[in-house]
């Protein structure tokens, strides 16, 4: 064994994930809220990507009724994603983030929402005006968020409360 192997890992180093059997539940549960549903739909578990924690259950819907499972806006895959979250974490247990999709609609959605954050950036800066978004699931601000962090000539800010949360993009004064 090398010395390497014997040592102990670094500070801030996190022990390796180790799963508890949670992600397999989580698949099932979803499947049989699905059925329930009446939608025609498979489920399938992927590994976590490369911004996600390794204890992220990630699931990915597919089938002929998956358009229906993401609902108008995605409501209804963030309803199912929150319900799914709610039956995994129970008190006692570590916490895991549930993620659930589509047929890519998230990645899609995303790359939707950023496209249109910098075309308003700059038409923000073109018309020196702040441009305000209509409310906004926290995911989704985000994105505009990210969006625009790098975005010269223009700032973000959320505005309000609750479901009525909204982002401003505000030109910056020179």
């Amino acid at each position: 064994m090398s010395e390497q192997n014997l040592q102990s890992p670094p500070e801030g180093d996190e022990a390796p994930f180790v799963d508890d059997g949670r992600t397999d539940k989580a698949a099932d549960f979803l499947r049989d809220v699905l059925y329930a549903m009446g939608m025609r739909c498979q489920v399938h578990i992927e590994d976590p990507g490369d911004n996600d924690h390794p204890s992220d259950i990630c699931l990915q819907i597919e089938g002929p009724d998956a358009g229906r499972a993401i609902g108008k806006r995605g409501q209804t895959l963030g309803a199912l994603q929150y319900i799914v979250h709610r039956f995994i974490n129970r008190a006692g247990l570590p916490k895991r983030h549930v993620l659930v999709d589509a047929e890519g609609y998230t990645a899609r959605r995303e790359d939707s929402l950023a496209a249109m954050a910098q075309r308003l950036g700059q038409q923000a800066i073109a018309d020196n005006k702040i441009i305000t978004f209509e409310p906004m699931s926290p995911r989704d601000r985000r994105v505009v968020h990210l969006a625009l962090v790098k975005f010269p000539g223009v700032t973000t800010q959320s505005q309000g409360e609750g479901a009525d949360r909204r982002v401003q993009i505000i030109p910056v004064r020179r």
